[in-house]
């Protein structure tokens, strides 16, 4: 069943689909699990988007790293076919990941620091250029 904070979330901004937030929610595991990006903050508990999610010791991500993260995480995840998947979520600059976090952190389920700002998450990165991935076909040389 769908979080009533997520259900309205999604109920009062339509930019972005539920798979949208969950894709960030899951960059930002892999930011501080898979990375190690991210300073300890153990004083607060993190606070999971689902609720077979664990919480635990809070890992502050900058927004700038957080955009890293869901970069190399959605050419992990997609490929080739990065910029269309993200594309077909309404992403398509680096702010929009601003968005989502910014909404996740007014209903509570992320969290931000004073010196965090959504304008941390602008022009990090060209959508063009980071998942654009170069892709030849090579002829087999004759024998």
């Amino acid at each position: 069943m769908l979080d009533p904070a997520i259900a309205q979330l999604l109920k009062d901004d339509r930019r972005y689909p539920l798979e949208a937030y969950i894709f960030v929610f899951e960059a930002l595991h892999y930011a501080q699990h898979s990375l190690g990006l991210g300073t300890e903050c153990p004083s607060e508990p993190v606070v999971a988007l689902a609720d077979d999610e664990e919480p635990g010791p809070q890992r502050h991500v900058t927004g700038q790293q957080l955009c890293e993260a869901i970069r190399q995480f959605a050419l992990e995840q997609y490929g080739y076919m990065t910029k269309l998947v993200l594309g077909n979520w309404g992403l398509q600059t680096t702010g929009d990941f601003g968005e989502i976090v910014f909404n996740l952190i007014r209903i509570g389920r992320m969290r931000k620091t004073p010196h965090d700002r959504r304008e941390d998450f602008e022009n990090v990165f060209d959508f063009d250029a980071a998942f654009r991935q170069e892709f030849r076909i090579m002829m087999p040389e004759p024998d």
